[in-house]
């Protein structure tokens, strides 16, 4: 779920192309009945509720937000952005500003999770990477009624709504790009792809990223799939509403409990109904166990604490440790590079270089028009357990950071990706100020918390094999925070310790509610029969940036519950 403005009827201000939020909310929606309620208005949210509704059912899609894209009636924004139907989150090169604040679009009330809590959710405020995952993530770490061949359907419908496109970076934040090709290509024996083209290909290869731009704007499922959906006179959105539980009689849900306007209310599904949370990979457990399903200690806590329904004995709850468990987040090291041939390009969210603005505001084109990755590259570390292997990615910004700011540097993420053995749990944490509430966090037990240490050592591994590639190429780099030279041993001890470069979280949580312990290969949360998760939580760690992998959650995930209806598009 994600937040913040009080709007009513947005589906009906969307509907008509406005660009103001209305105050005002329709006064009987609370006590309407329905027949699909999805929880969040996400990634995979969004597509679930406007697949639903394409079956003419009833659907109420929740958000605990507000207005993000101008589109939706957002209006945060630089004053340079004045006189346009143009939000902070339409525009690419404003998404590194965004870890400086926003009074709008951000999670709050959750521990160590930076996100979107607005209409979007964090594909609002993240930077757009949009990679197709290669067939291997879905025949390795997903059951059979999700591997590539039963996703590719899913996948093809995905492009067709929301295209990828491969972005040039502007001239003057090339170099970048050119000084790593020559260290990965020429030095290191990387291949050069375009990786939507080649998806599969993830062993050595280097290129372009691919985004999900439209001409020069931010894209994402707010400016496709909400546009469709809110056409339709069955369909409905309602933002500012928080979701406090699910409903249940038994393993029936019955509804959701919210809170909208400071008020309490019940919102009751049809007899055949089906509630759907999509409140993302931290939310989405926690609503589960506020729900009375999860670990069994956790529901003793929350009930005490007068947290769950008090009619719901401890009888029918379900008791899962699997809710929560598995959360996944991509391990991080900023390793800082400088060469006499790179030029940093830092972007301004006030007071951008005028001749850059003025590309961007009549052209959609500069600096602005991207959000400032100019390189990515991935290959893999195999294991001779006959476990999957490791991968690993490595992505490069156009500016320095935190200590290395000088015009010369720019910083390389370095990332383990699928195949990692670390997890961690979704917790939730009472607050001191109120006995009641209890605030969901990730914390960072899911990295480099591997018994035997293997992911520290293989991504120590991956940093190793580059800089001894530094020395067989021309690209002029150096490694400005970590020597070259350092040992394997070295770096491992470097990247576990924390710092402002090392063992930091990535934010692309993921895989706390896993298919087959919490919930089914239909989505369903076990135990519940019309209870489904379908968001980041059900998707395992992924080899490539987890945005396209949760949109195609979406498209599944819906495209199996309207199997489950046996109903269709009309």
């Amino acid at each position: 779920m994600r937040g913040l403005l009080t709007t009513s009827t947005l589906a009906l201000l969307l509907r008509n192309s406005a660009a103001a939020p209305l105050l005002t909310r329709a006064a009987d929606w609370t006590s309407e009945t329905y027949d699909y309620i999805v929880v969040g208005a996400g990634p995979a949210g969004i597509i679930v509720a406007d697949r639903l509704s394409e079956t003419g059912k009833k659907s109420l899609l929740l958000e605990q937000g507000g207005p993000s894209y101008g589109i939706t009636g957002g209006r945060e924004r630089p004053d340079w952005l004045n006189g346009t139907d143009l939000s902070r989150v339409d525009v690419p090169g404003l998404y590194n500003t965004i870890f400086s604040g926003s009074p709008s679009l951000l999670c709050k009330d959750v521990g160590s999770v930076f996100g979107g809590c607005t209409l979007g959710g964090s594909s609002a405020i993240n930077a757009g990477l949009y990679f197709e995952p290669p067939a291997s993530d879905w025949d390795t770490y997903f059951p059979a009624t999700w591997n590539s061949t039963n996703v590719d359907a899913s996948i093809r419908r995905l492009y067709g709504r929301q295209p990828s496109v491969q972005v040039d970076a502007p001239s003057n934040v090339e170099s970048s790009f050119d000084a790593v090709k020559t260290w990965l290509v020429d030095g290191a024996g990387y291949s050069e792809t375009i990786f939507n083209d080649s998806p599969d290909q993830k062993e050595a290869v280097f290129g372009r990223p691919s985004y999900n731009y439209k001409n020069g704007q931010r894209g994402g499922p707010v400016t496709t799939y909400l546009q469709s959906a809110l056409q339709r006179p069955n369909f409905s959105l309602q933002s500012n509403v928080t979701v406090k539980r699910a409903a249940r009689s038994g393993s029936k849900a019955t509804g959701v409990l919210v809170t909208a306007d400071g008020n309490e209310a019940t919102i009751n599904l049809t007899p055949n109904g089906r509630i759907i949370f999509s409140g993302g990979a931290i939310a989405s457990p926690a609503l589960l166990m506020k729900s009375g399903i999860g670990p069994e200690d956790v529901l003793t806590n929350l009930s005490n604490a007068g947290v769950l329904d008090p009619s719901l004995s401890p009888s029918c709850w379900l008791n899962n440790t699997s809710v929560g468990s598995g959360l996944f987040d991509n391990p991080n090291t900023f390793i800082l590079l400088s060469g006499p041939s790179v030029s940093s390009y830092t972007y301004s969210y006030t007071d951008p270089s005028p001749s850059d603005a003025t590309l961007y505001l009549n052209n959609r084109t500069g600096p602005y028009s991207f959000a400032g990755q100019t390189a990515v590259f991935w290959t893999y570390l195999n294991h001779t357990d006959s476990t999957p292997p490791t991968g690993l990615q490595g992505t490069i910004s156009t500016a320095g950071f935190s200590d290395f700011t000088n015009t010369s540097t720019i910083t390389l993420n370095v990332y383990g990706t699928s195949g990692l053995l670390s997890t961690g749990h979704v917790t939730l944490l009472p607050s001191p100020s109120d006995p009641q509430k209890f605030v969901p966090s990730g914390g960072d037990g899911n990295l480099y918390s591997d018994a035997q240490g293997r992911d520290a050592d293989d991504i120590a591994t991956f940093i190793h094999d580059l800089f001894a590639a530094l020395g067989r190429s021309d690209s002029g780099l150096e490694p400005l925070n970590i020597p070259r030279d350092a040992s394997k041993e070295e770096i491992k001890a470097y990247i576990t310790t924390p710092s402002a470069y090392a063992r930091g979280l990535t934010q692309h949580w993921s895989a706390s509610c896993r298919m087959g312990s919490c919930v089914d290969e239909m989505t369903r949360v076990v135990g519940m029969e019309n209870l489904h998760v379908v968001d980041a939580s059900i998707v395992a760690p992924l080899t490539v940036n987890p945005q396209f992998g949760v949109m195609v959650a979406g498209e599944r995930g819906a495209e199996l519950i309207k199997e489950l209806d046996g109903v269709g598009a009309r």
